[in-house]
């Protein structure tokens, strides 16, 4: 069997964790690292929450790294009332006693490329700073990395502000510095991000599994259904099915442009989805505009399938 190696790269709050419990686990993805940065809650409440899916997840020893602290300008903003003040439902986990690595985000992600003899994709489900911080502190190691799939940005409308989605307003010069980097690039945003769902009813099937990554699954949902109601996106891991199951996405290469003004359209992803005769016509282009691949469309069964037998492999 064919696996891909992969970095992941969280701010982990409930949907990371659905990404982190389905990277660890499905037997294509060989998941090389995990880097941790500020955005959903602060980056060592990220680390904490991030040890305790890897420990739900029965992962083996995968090393996880602490990042940025904040935005490269700018002060963070978190999401706890979507998340819970720990990032995680508030559901009293015990911590781990796994031990973070002594390496930067950064650094990690340097020396896993480095050492790998596979082509390495890097899966950041949060704002983008560690990944820019890495882009331009090590420039010829980031020309080794396959590509990105991020989940980030929107072809339409956002969710932080009417025109930004969180991770890219979170740190929009960062997500402009991964934009314009020339790594070839897959954005999975807010135009797919909310379709796949699980249920309260799933869930329950979940916690009464005999396996103890379903019922930490389960319990997460449960946790989310009585904060934001049924049923609950899974979110940011759609990016990491993308990356093994690309039949599951529908996408077009677009223009992309990152707002980085100061305006109300700061943190923007401005995608040129002009026809080809229009582009043609018009000799106005996007100034800086990375040719990007923008997922359009999915196949939301087949996503949820592919998370909910991942994660319960006796699921049915």
């Amino acid at each position: 069997m064919t696996r891909t190696s992969v970095i992941l790269d969280v701010d982990t709050g409930i949907d990371d964790a659905f990404a982190l419990l389905f990277a660890a686990r499905h037997p294509k993805i060989n998941l090389l690292g995990v880097t941790c940065v500020d955005g959903n809650t602060n980056v060592d409440q990220v680390i904490a929450n991030t040890l305790k899916v890897l420990d739900a997840a029965g992962a083996g020893d995968i090393p996880v790294a602490r990042g940025a602290v904040k935005p490269l300008l700018g002060q963070s903003h978190y999401a706890e009332y979507v998340h819970g003040a720990d990032g995680m439902g508030d559901l009293g986990l015990p911590d781990s006693t796994r031990s973070i690595d002594s390496r930067t985000a950064v650094e990690l992600i340097r020396d896993l490329v480095e050492a790998s003899s596979d082509p390495v994709t890097l899966v950041p489900l949060a704002p983008l700073t560690n990944i820019a911080l890495f882009l331009r502190a090590f420039p010829e190691t980031a020309k080794k990395v396959e590509r990105i799939v991020l989940m980030g940005g929107s072809a339409s409308a956002g969710n932080a502000t009417p025109a930004a989605e969180f991770n890219v307003w979170h740190d929009p010069e960062a997500a402009a510095i991964v934009f314009q980097s020339g790594v070839p690039i897959l954005m999975y945003g807010l135009d797919v991000f909310m379709r796949p769902g699980v249920t309260a009813e799933e869930a329950k099937s979940l916690e009464a599994s005999t396996d103890p990554c379903a019922q930490f699954a389960g319990a997460l949902i449960s946790a989310f259904v009585e904060r934001i109601g049924s049923p609950v996106t899974l979110g940011d891991y759609g990016a990491v099915a993308s990356v093994i199951a690309p039949e599951l996405i529908t996408t077009q290469f677009f223009d992309v442009v990152v707002d980085t003004s100061a305006g109300p359209a700061r943190g923007q992803t401005i995608v040129d989805r002009r026809p080809p005769l229009e582009l043609e016509i018009e000799p106005m282009r996007l100034e800086s505009g990375a040719h990007v691949e923008v997922t359009l469309d999915l196949d939301v069964e087949g996503m949820r399938n592919l998370w909910l037998t991942t994660i319960d492999q006796h699921w049915k």
